[in-house]
Order: structure tokens, then C-alpha cells, then sequence
């Protein structure tokens, strides 16, 4: 079996332990990585994810057949023992929140599907991934637009990616408590596969950017961890917020560089530096498109080492260790490729977009870091994908 083939068959397996039938339908939605446009989506820009080949399989069926209520339960494989990962809560009242993280998921994605005026069949899930947990790469956004999908799809709502990513994201910022953007949810929605997608997150127009047969995607693990809503999250989007409410605008997107720089001395110098981190960032989204589609390495090498260092010094999301993995990998590549945070940051993964026989030199640097470091990095390439869908088994 492939690795997409085991985990259809953990979740069918955890769907028939649970619940004592076998599911009737499979849906899977998959992570991402973003390889520029970090901390863009919620200032309302643009930017340039790609989904990954690691995704959230959720398998679904109807209710028991003897239930006279109108419940929706749900069991989640990877959040521990049976008991603890299992939930069940009633259609007809209004829904709260849970006791874990994982159930907050579920229930705010039906909550949400309610606020937009969908209604929910009962219905029985059973939930598995192999994204990497906070990695940097959505694991989160992929589970939310999964169970969006299998609500839509097993209630007959036949709704569409946007909506299915509003959905999800809706359900993290009210029922999670992350402050996120558009962009991951619309990455695990919508991208196609061998491209990137880039994405307006105000309007939520949409492109597939092709990229370039010679590039591999590599995706650094740092072993470092971070949670969203225990992290600094949430304040770097209100000093975002605080910037374009100095301006009178709606958000950083309607600002540029010129306009921002005019207006230093009239900011906190910590708010002009993520300002500025965010109004820079923007910039980059078209330059690393295009070396995309024409497999511009020197490019990717200069403008991800602009953007890995403003994510470090204007916004403050990297690490020292993050720092030090990024500028030997950066040293190894040259002019092969480009390497930069990814993600939110306070942890996570590195990105790197090179030449395919670039990955020699990769390894190399990450085995000089793990020689210095406390905790091992280690790399991994991904296939770009696509977004969200029913799951067809024969």
C-alpha cells in the first residue's frame, strides 16, 4: 500500500472500531506549504501557497440506525485513546465548545456551516492525518476543510472551495481561538496539483502558477514546536491591525512602502518593523512566481533570504536555531535555490525551492546544523497537489 492507501485504511478502520459499521464515503483535504506571502492573508494581500502530499482522511457514514436524536459524532485517530479523541454532540441545540482542541475543530466547522445558513445531516466521522503537527503546514487547515467537505458533501450542500475555506477558517477564529487568515484553508480548498496557487485573500480570486519541472520543494523540519493560540500569534495580526487603523485603512494591503516609510517617526518603532515586514512581503509574492513558472533559481535565492530575514528581524517569528539551519542551508544552495521560514513562525519548518540536484547540498548543510544542534532537523520532499475532494475507491 502507498502512503495514501494506509491512511484511507486507518481511517476506515478507526470509523468501523468506533462505530461498528464500515463508512460509506472517504474525503481528504491536504496540507501546505507557503513559499512566500507569510503573515500577507490576514493584512488582506496576496500570496503564493502549494499544497503538499500529506492530508486529513476523514471517513463518514450516517447515524445509528436505532437513534432517535440528531446527533453528529465524530473520532479523531490521532489525538490518543478511543475515549479521550471521541465526541458526539446534538444538531438541535445551540453547539459549544469542547474539552479538547481537536473537538473545537469539528464542532465550529458545524457551528459555522450553521452561521451561513447550512444545515447538517447527522452523520458519523472518523478523522486521520499524516500532516505534521505544529510543523508549520496546516495540519489544522486541513482538518477543518476536510470536515467541512464531508458535511457538505453528505448533506447535499455541493458547496464551493471559497466556502468550504470561510468555513474553516471561520471555525479557528471563533471556536479554536487562532486569529488566522484565508490562505491555508483556500491552499487546502483549492490549489491544483503541480502548481501553486496565488491567492488575493480579500477578494479571494484565485490562479494556478505552474512550477517548473527542474524545482523540487523541500520542506525542512526544525524539531521545533509552536501552538498558534498560545503563541504570539494573535498579537502580531492586532499590531498589524493597530498600523492600518493609524492610516484609516482597512488593512496593510492599502498601504506601500513609500507611504509607510513617510510615516516612521509617527510610529512605535516595533509597529513600523511589522509593518514593513508585511508591506515588503507583498512585493516578493510576484518575483517568486515568475521564478517559479520559468525556474529562476538565483532569484528564488535572493528574494527567499529578503524574506526569511524580515520574518526574523521586522517580525520576529524566527529562531536562533531557525536562523542558523536557514543560513547554512541558504550558504549550501548558492545560487541553486532559496530557503525561508514558512509558516507562522515561533517554530516550525524551513522552505526551500531549488534545483532537484540541489538536494545533495541540502542534506549536507542539515547535517552540519544537526551536528551543532540540541534538537535534529530533517528534510523532506514534497509533491504540490490538490486541493479538497471526495475520495472515489473502487
Amino acid at each position: 500500500m502507498d502512503r495514501r492507501e494506509r491512511l484511507i485504511a486507518r481511517a476506515r478502520q478507526g470509523y468501523r472500531l468506533a462505530y461498528g459499521v464500515e463508512p460509506t464515503r472517504f474525503y481528504a483535504a491536504p496540507g501546505r506549504v507557503n513559499l512566500i506571502g507569510e503573515h500577507v492573508d490576514y493584512n488582506d494581500g496576496f500570496v503564493l501557497p502549494c499544497a503538499i502530499d500529506r492530508e486529513t482522511i476523514v471517513a463518514a457514514g450516517p447515524p445509528a440506525p436505532q437513534s432517535k436524536e440528531k446527533l453528529f459524532e465524530a473520532v479523531a485517530l490521532d489525538m490518543g485513546d478511543m475515549a479521550s479523541a471521541r465526541d458526539k454532540f446534538d444538531l438541535l441545540v445551540p453547539i459549544c465548545p469542547g474539552e479538547n482542541n481537536w473537538q473545537n475543530h469539528v464542532r465550529g466547522v458545524v457551528q459555522s456551516l450553521g452561521r451561513y445558513g447550512y444545515r447538517v445531516r447527522p452523520m458519523r466521522i472518523a478523522i486521520a492525518g499524516d500532516v505534521p503537527i505544529g510543523a508549520g503546514l496546516s495540519s489544522s487547515a486541513a482538518f477543518g476543510v476536510a470536515v467541512a467537505l464531508a458535511c457538505s458533501d453528505f448533506s447535499g450542500l455541493d458547496l464551493t472551495p471559497e466556502i468550504l475555506a470561510k468555513v474553516a477558517q471561520l471555525a479557528e477564529n471563533d471556536f479554536v481561538g487562532c486569529a488566522c487568515g484565508i490562505m491555508d484553508q483556500m491552499a487546502a480548498a483549492a490549489s491544483v496539483a503541480d502548481h501553486a496557487l496565488l491567492l488575493d485573500c480579500r477578494s479571494l480570486e484565485h490562479m494556478a502558477v505552474p512550477i517548473h519541472k527542474s524545482l523540487a520543494i523541500t520542506v525542512i523540519d526544525t524539531g521545533l514546536r509552536r501552538s498558534l493560540t498560545e503563541s504570539a500569534f494573535n498579537q502580531r495580526r492586532a499590531e498589524c491591525e493597530a498600523v492600518a487603523q493609524h492610516f484609516g485603512v482597512t488593512a496593510l494591503r492599502d498601504i506601500d512602502g513609500g507611504k509607510l516609510l513617510l510615516a516612521q517617526t509617527e510610529l512605535d518603532p516595533t509597529l513600523f518593523r511589522r509593518a514593513r515586514h508585511v508591506v515588503t512581503e507583498m512585493e516578493r509574492v510576484e518575483p517568486i512566481g515568475v521564478a517559479l513558472a520559468k525556474g529562476q533559481t538565483a532569484v528564488l535565492a535572493q528574494v527567499m533570504r529578503e524574506a526569511h530575514l524580515s520574518l526574523s528581524e521586522d517580525f520576529d517569528v524566527s529562531l536562533p536555531p531557525i536562523d542558523r539551519l536557514a543560513q547554512l542551508v541558504a550558504e549550501a544552495l548558492g545560487d541553486a535555490g532559496g530557503v525561508r521560514l514558512t509558516g507562522a513562525g515561533f517554530g516550525g519548518c524551513l522552505v526551500a525551492v531549488a534545483a532537484h540536484e540541489a538536494g545533495r547540498a541540502i542534506d549536507e548543510a542539515i547535517g552540519r546544523y544537526n551536528g551543532e544542534a540540541d534538537l535534529p532537523a530533517r528534510a523532506e520532499v514534497f509533491r504540490p497537489t490538490s486541493g479538497a475532494a471526495p475520495i472515489l475507491l473502487e
